[in-house]
Formats: structure tokens, C-alpha cells, sequence
């Protein structure tokens, strides 16, 4: 993959007008969760949408999702690609939909961009119709994005701009896709929009009203074909009015400080300056006031933030940040917070069994996010491997060796984590477990055979006062359907070991 493939995706989304998809065939690139959202906003927008998918299946279940009255053609990726050829001088097809997980260098996409034909993501899509009021008053955006805790601070996002009296939605990668938010009733004033890189990839025209990078670290290299590619894929974020990041993490205080928002605040574990929001003796403190002098505004002791630990509190200052950019006042940051409870697999305990604490964080799918929980305290069993999908399990593993006890391994990368075991905690046990993508024959239960022996050998190896832990620094999608379906497996097979 090139650079060059990325910009002439990005430049290809600006070419055509909104306001003019009426009556235009537009070809939808995937069925799967953005594509019923996709379908019936262009369907609003008087379009024809034709969707793409090699499965049949998946074409039957979107429209089964679509509401009545709603229609669209299906076929396969070869009709997709000679709809995209072009024919005396130009394509049949006006504009192409594309899933935000299809890479740029994708063919279909690459064919489109030959084609002339522009290629929007539905958040472009979404963002595109709002801003030109085609649904009523244009919304206000607050976009978070990072490598960990975007779904965390999301949610937390929403709950404040709910107690603060916001019609606010959560949505994107959470809650619904953005292009449902557009129709959906009552009317959603403020979008709390969760956004991907791959998403923000394709969405090169949104300049949300105030957005946050969380942090920076290696994820989806394969996808974005390098580190460059893949931050300014997440500083699209802080091209609006106010722009959030988080100070302590390097690449998005680069970021922040590049940032060309009339308004910029840093958040940080310690002590903040002047423009930022941190933690003062204990306290979440704000002094983003706007002041001459930014006074000190305390919102919540650390202590009451859920998830408890720096990445909680992190989150919690983040998502602060911008609801006050918004109009939130401190007791709504207070009242909100308290009452927060995290969401499933995000360093979730699941039971104690013979002394040893069992924890699910199955969506820590990349080695910056499996670090937090490696390094929350006590000796670790740790259940890892995945799709690391370009990430260096490297620094993690140097980092974290003196905490082990013991590792088990699954997954199609789960080699290159053995490999940096070997070198940086030699004497760390260390199993390995094939599992259903070294065997095209396994059946549907393999998955959760190779989480229940995973299981059961991390409860060998431990003793009472350890934790064993899921961390697997890695994707799913090698054996699992997605990180819940990794977690919930972990879950069975803890049940399994404790004898229920």
C-alpha cells in the first residue's frame, strides 16, 4: 500500500455535492453494519442504492434491517466492479459507499478512484447531508478517537451531555451508525460519535465541533501502510473549533500542538496548566474556563471514577473536556461520572476461583491497551495472541516480563509473541495453543475449545493471589467473530474451571 492510494482516495470524496445524489445510483461496498444506515439515508436523500457483498446472506440480512418501503438491488463484487468501469466517457455508478474496514488499496475502491468516481465512508456520507441541512439543523459533532478507551470516554460523553440536558446520542462505532442518527426520532441534537481511523480515513471533509485523540500508539499499520498515515488519520478529529488530546502521550500532544483549533486543551494525570484539564490532589480539575486565569474547577475525586486506574481517570478527563466545550458544567460531570459503570470486556473481573482473580479485557486488541492491565498490579497468567495486525508486541512484552508467572498463547500470531517472550522473559512458562486457523477443517466450536484450554492451563499455572488475565493485544477476527465473542468464550471457560 501507498501514500499515494490514501490521497487519492481522500481527494476523490470531495469531488461531488451532496445535493446532488438525487435520482444518482450509488453502490454501497459491504453489507454489513454500516450498510443498512448507508441504505436508507441515501433512499432519503432520493438515491438509488445498489449494495455489494461476495455473500448472499449478507445482502438478505441487510434488507431484512431495512424498514418497509426502503428497497435496494444486491449483487456480487464482480457486478460491482463492471458497474464501476467506465462506459462512453463515465461510470454508471455516481458515488460509492464504502465500509469503513475496506482498505484504500482494495480493488473495487482502487477501480472506483480510476473510474473518477468519489469514494465516502458513511460518517463522510452522514456528515455531508448534515452540514448541508438536508435533515433539518445541522447538529453539533463531538468526536473521540485514540487507539484505546474510545469506547469508554463515549459513553461517558453521553452520559454527561444527557445530564446536562443535551438530546445527545452515542453512535458511530457504538450505539447507532451516524447516517441512522440523521433520521432517527425524537431528533439527536449532539452526536457523541466514536470514531475509528479507518472511519476518519473516509470521512476527509468532517471537522467535528470538538474532537479528542486520546492517544497514539501502533494499531491497524497494515491498513493505513504506516504510523504517518495512521495518526493523521486520527488528527482529523482537531480540525474543528475545539480540539482535545491527551498531554501525557507523545504522538497526540504532537498532534494537539499542530492542530489548527481556535481552542486546544490538554489533558493530563497530573497537575494542569492553564487550558487544561488534570488532577489536582487527588481531584478531576478543570481550568478550561476561559479566563484570564483559568481557575481551578474541581469536578470529582479520582477515587469515584469507574474504570478505576489511570485510564479511567484519563478517559473521565477527556470526555469532561469536551462536554464542558459544550456547555456541561461541573455537577454534570460529577453527577454523570458517579453514576457510570464500564461497559463489558474492558478489564472486567468475571470470578475468583481457588484464590486466583479472573479478568476479562478482550478488548484490548492492541499491545498499548493489554499494557494498562499487565500492569494494574500482581503477578499475571497472561492469556494472549490474535491479529496483531502490524503492532510490535516488542516493547510490551520488555516491559511487562517481570510481572508473569505464566503465558498461554492462541491465535495466527501468537509465534511473534512467543519469539519476544523468548528473548525478553526467557524463563516465563510459556504454552502454545494451535487452534481453529491452523486447520481449515475445524468446526464451529473450536473457538471456544481453544478459550477453554487456554483457561485451563493459565489456572495451572497460577496461584492463589494471581490474576489471570485476557489481554490479547491483538484482534479477533483470526478465530473469534469479535472481541465480545473472545470475551464471552473467556467467561464460559472460567465457569468451566471453577466447576459451574
Amino acid at each position: 500500500m501507498t501514500e499515494t492510494t490514501h490521497s487519492a482516495g481522500a481527494a476523490a470524496a470531495r469531488d461531488l455535492d451532496v445535493r446532488e445524489l438525487g435520482g444518482a445510483r450509488v453502490l454501497v461496498l459491504g453489507a454489513g453494519v454500516s450498510g443498512p444506515g448507508a441504505v436508507r439515508i441515501l433512499d432519503a436523500l432520493g438515491a438509488e442504492p445498489v449494495v455489494a457483498d461476495s455473500r448472499p446472506e449478507a445482502i438478505a440480512r441487510l434488507r431484512e434491517a431495512l424498514p418497509d418501503g426502503v428497497a435496494c438491488e444486491g449483487v456480487d463484487l464482480d457486478r460491482a466492479a463492471e458497474l464501476l468501469a467506465v462506459g462512453d466517457g463515465r461510470s454508471s455508478v455516481g458515488l460509492g459507499v464504502t465500509s469503513p474496514g475496506w482498505r484504500p488499496d482494495s480493488p473495487l475502491l482502487v477501480a472506483a478512484v480510476e473510474s473518477g468516481v468519489p469514494v465516502w465512508g458513511d460518517v463522510e456520507l452522514a456528515w455531508r447531508a448534515d452540514a448541508a441541512e438536508l435533515f433539518g439543523p445541522r447538529r453539533t459533532w463531538l468526536a473521540v478517537t485514540g487507539t484505546n478507551g474510545k469506547t469508554t470516554t463515549t459513553s461517558m460523553l453521553e452520559a454527561i451531555c444527557l445530564e446536562a440536558g443535551m438530546a445527545a446520542r452515542a453512535c458511530g462505532n457504538i450505539g447507532l451508525p451516524v447516517t441512522d442518527v440523521l433520521l432517527a426520532e425524537p431528533r439527536v441534537e449532539v452526536l457523541a460519535a466514536e470514531l475509528s481511523s479507518f472511519q476518519l480515513h473516509w470521512a476527509p471533509s468532517c471537522r467535528p465541533d470538538v474532537g479528542v485523540v486520546l492517544n497514539v500508539a501502533e494499531d491497524h499499520l497494515d491498513w493505513h501502510g504506516s504510523m504517518e498515515a495512521y495518526a493523521a488519520a486520527k488528527a482529523q478529529v482537531l480540525t474543528g473549533r475545539v480540539a482535545v488530546a491527551g498531554a501525557d502521550d507523545e504522538i497526540a500532544a504532537r498532534l494537539l500542538a499542530d492542530a489548527p483549533a481556535a481552542t486546544r486543551i490538554g489533558v493530563r494525570l497530573g497537575a494542569p496548566a492553564a487550558g487544561e484539564c488534570g488532577v489536582v490532589d487527588g481531584v478531576l480539575t478543570a481550568r478550561i474556563g476561559g479566563g484570564d486565569d483559568d481557575d481551578e474547577v474541581a469536578l470529582l475525586p479520582a477515587a469515584d471514577v469507574r474504570p478505576a486506574g489511570p485510564a479511567g481517570v484519563l478517559d473521565a478527563l477527556a470526555a469532561s473536556a469536551v462536554a464542558m466545550s459544550v456547555g456541561a458544567r461541573a455537577e454534570h460531570v460529577a453527577a454523570a461520572l458517579r453514576s457510570f459503570t464500564v461497559g463489558a470486556h474492558r478489564a472486567e473481573p468475571v470470578g475468583v476461583v481457588d484464590g486466583v482473580t479472573y479478568i476479562d479485557d478482550s478488548k484490548a486488541t492492541n499491545p498499548h491497551a493489554a499494557r494498562t492491565s499487565l500492569l494494574a498490579g500482581g503477578p499475571m497468567v497472561w492469556i494472549a495472541g490474535g491479529l496483531l495486525k502490524g503492532a510490535d508486541v516488542e516493547p510490551l512484552v520488555a516491559e511487562v516480563a517481570d510481572v508473569l508467572r505464566g503465558v498461554v498463547l492462541i491465535g495466527r500470531d501468537r509465534g511473534r509473541i512467543a519469539g519476544a517472550l523468548a528473548r525478553h522473559a526467557p524463563t516465563v512458562p510459556v504454552v502454545e495453543l494451535a487452534s481453529g486457523d491452523d486447520d481449515d477443517a475445524a468446526g464451529p466450536d473450536e473457538p471456544q475449545q481453544t478459550m477453554d484450554r487456554a483457561v485451563a492451563e493459565a489456572a495451572r499455572m497460577a496461584t492463589g493471589g494471581d490474576t489471570v488475565l485476557l489481554a490479547p493485544a491483538a484482534a479477533s477476527m483470526d478465530m473469534f467473530t469479535d472481541y465480545g465473542h473472545r470475551g464471552r468464550s473467556f467467561v464460559l471457560a472460567v465457569g468451566r474451571v471453577a466447576g459451574r
